[in-house]
């Protein structure tokens, strides 16, 4: 088992420059167990994660004092607090870490829906330690980047990191890199309504007996590079119990899986639910339910921090 590889120390050719941008993509869980409940209340989990070519872009600038704003397709009202926004959280993290006296100013161009369990908090996150890291004269690297990364997070680990595909455990923070598939079309179904992560894990709870996928054996790296082996293991708890609640979700999932995606289900702790198309098709299916439908790929490779000046 070995962690997902991060950049960020290695660019000292970006440790002059003023501003620095980098995109942060969605991801899906293409696998999504839910195991045993801590003491503390941390969920361990069992996880395949994908990047997506969906992403937001963030850009980083030193400044005097903190700020942080918000453009794009998604307004700030609609991602809460100045304070509590996870990619403010992982700028003030990262300088209690490092020491950091320069001040920063971030802006987030948001393509990624909010609230759909596709990792744009996360994502940005990621994004802002990838660039801090990058613009210091002394990189904290890799292994300290991932454990401020797991304070913030079960997906900012793997966010943080610059591998395509991993399979995560723990609470997130254990990751082994995986090969991506080839990449294909992916439909995203968002619905008008998102699901809190919090009460998902509440309903989870609540069943009499906890989902129970079916038994897929040991779960073998070379098998879950081709699309064919990750359907053969694609799975998500919370699904059932999400879909309880939002009906709306079964019928879109239906609907994938007549236009014939595969693996075709919701990502994370929902409401997003996404489709991969099959090899040559690109156009996404009619939906009568009402959702906005985006259209993008899965990744193939994460971009490195650039300068702009």
């Amino acid at each position: 088992m070995s962690a997902v590889s991060v950049s960020g120390g290695a660019h000292a050719s970006l440790a002059g420059a003023r501003t620095v941008q980098v995109r942060a993509p969605a991801k899906v869980n293409l696998r999504l167990r839910i195991l045993a409940r801590e003491a503390s209340g941390f969920h361990q989990l069992e996880t395949i994660f994908l990047r997506l070519e969906l992403a937001d872009v963030v850009r980083v600038r030193r400044a005097r004092g903190h700020s942080l704003d918000v453009g794009g397709d998604v307004s700030s009202a609609a991602l809460g607090p100045m304070e509590q926004n996870l990619a403010w959280r992982a700028a003030s993290a990262y300088g209690d870490a490092s020491g950091m006296r320069d001040g920063w100013a971030i802006e987030l161009e948001k393509h990624i829906p909010v609230g759909g369990g596709l990792g744009g908090g996360s994502a940005d996150a990621g994004a802002v330690l990838r660039a801090l890291d990058a613009m210091s004269s002394a990189p904290l690297g890799e292994a300290r980047l991932l454990a401020i990364a797991a304070t913030l997070g079960a997906d900012v680990p793997f966010l943080t990191g610059t591998h395509v595909c991993a399979l995560g455990w723990g609470r997130g923070e254990r990751l082994l890199a995986l090969e991506p598939p080839e990449s294909r079309p992916v439909v995203l179904l968002a619905p008008a309504f998102g699901v809190n992560t919090a009460e998902a894990y509440g309903w989870l709870r609540e069943r009499a007996v906890p989902p129970v996928a079916d038994d897929v054996g040991i779960l073998e790296p070379s098998a879950l590079a081709s699309w064919t082996g990750l359907t053969a293991v694609a799975t998500n708890d919370f699904q059932p119990v999400v879909a309880a609640r939002h009906p709306v979700l079964s019928s879109l999932i239906r609907t994938l899986k007549e236009a014939g995606c595969a693996p075709a289900m919701m990502s994370g702790s929902g409401s997003v639910v996404f489709g991969v198309l099959p090899a040559g098709t690109s156009r996404p299916p009619e939906v009568d339910e009402p959702c906005s439908v985006l259209l993008t790929r899965s990744a193939t490779r994460v971009e490195p921090v650039s300068a702009l000046d």
